[in-house]
C-alpha cells in the first residue's frame, strides 16, 4: 500500500515538472522563437539544470513535440465540446469554425504572423498533424450525420461531405492560411465562408 502511494506521488511530481518544463518552453518558443531557444535557456528560465531537464525529455525536438502534442489535444478538446453541445446540426458546426478560427488566431499567430514552433510542428511533423485532422473530421462527420438523420441536411454521404466541408473552411483552421487571409481585404470574411459551407449541406 504504502509502496503505491510512493509511486502516485512520483508520477504527480514527474507529471508537474513536466508541465512546468512544457508551460516555460512554450512561453520562449513564442517570445524568442524555437529556432533561438535551447534546451539551456528553459532550464536557466527554470532554475534547474540541463541534466534535470534531459530526466524528462531527450532533446528540444522532444520539447517541442509535447508543446505541439497539448496544443492539439486542447484542439480537439475545443472542437468536441463544439461538436457536442446543444443545438441544431448547423448551429454546432457553426460553433465549431468559429471556436476553430478563434483558436488559432489566439494560439498559433502573433498579430499576422504565425509563430515559428508552429511552422516547424507543420513541416517536420505533419504525420501527426494528419492524424489530428482526421480525429477533427470524424467529429464533424457525427453532426453532418445527425443534421441529415434530422432532415436538416440533405441525404449523402457524411464522410465525404465531412471532407468537403473541411476543404470549405480550410483558410480558417490551417494557421498559414489564417495569417495570409488576415493580411488581404479581398477574401471572404470568417462568417460568409461558414454559412456557405453550412448551405451547401442543404442543398
Amino acid at each position: 500500500m504504502m509502496h503505491d502511494t510512493l509511486d502516485t506521488t512520483a508520477d504527480l511530481v514527474r507529471q508537474e515538472n513536466v508541465a512546468r518544463i512544457l508551460d516555460c518552453a512554450e512561453r520562449l518558443f513564442r517570445h524568442y522563437g524555437y529556432g533561438k531557444t535551447n534546451v539551456a535557456d528553459i532550464a536557466r528560465e527554470l532554475g534547474m539544470s540541463t541534466a534535470n531537464i534531459y530526466r524528462f525529455f531527450a532533446s528540444k525536438v522532444e520539447i517541442h513535440q509535447a508543446v505541439c502534442g497539448r496544443m492539439l489535444a486542447t484542439c480537439y478538446q475545443l472542437t468536441y465540446d463544439a461538436c457536442h453541445s446543444p443545438g441544431t446540426a448547423s448551429e454546432r458546426l457553426r460553433r465549431y469554425v468559429q471556436t476553430h478560427y478563434q483558436w488559432t488566431r489566439d494560439t498559433m499567430l502573433d498579430q499576422e504572423k504565425v509563430h515559428e514552433m508552429v511552422v516547424v510542428a507543420i513541416e517536420r511533423d505533419w504525420h501527426v498533424i494528419e492524424k489530428h485532422i482526421d480525429r477533427i473530421r470524424g467529429l464533424v462527420e457525427e453532426v453532418i450525420r445527425e443534421g441529415i438523420a434530422a432532415g436538416e441536411f440533405a441525404d449523402q454521404d457524411p464522410e465525404v461531405a465531412s471532407r468537403c466541408f473541411g476543404a470549405a473552411i480550410i483558410s480558417l483552421c490551417h494557421p498559414q492560411m489564417v495569417a495570409q487571409c488576415l493580411a488581404k481585404n479581398n477574401r471572404a470574411m470568417p462568417d460568409e465562408l461558414i454559412e456557405f459551407a453550412i448551405r451547401a449541406l442543404k442543398k
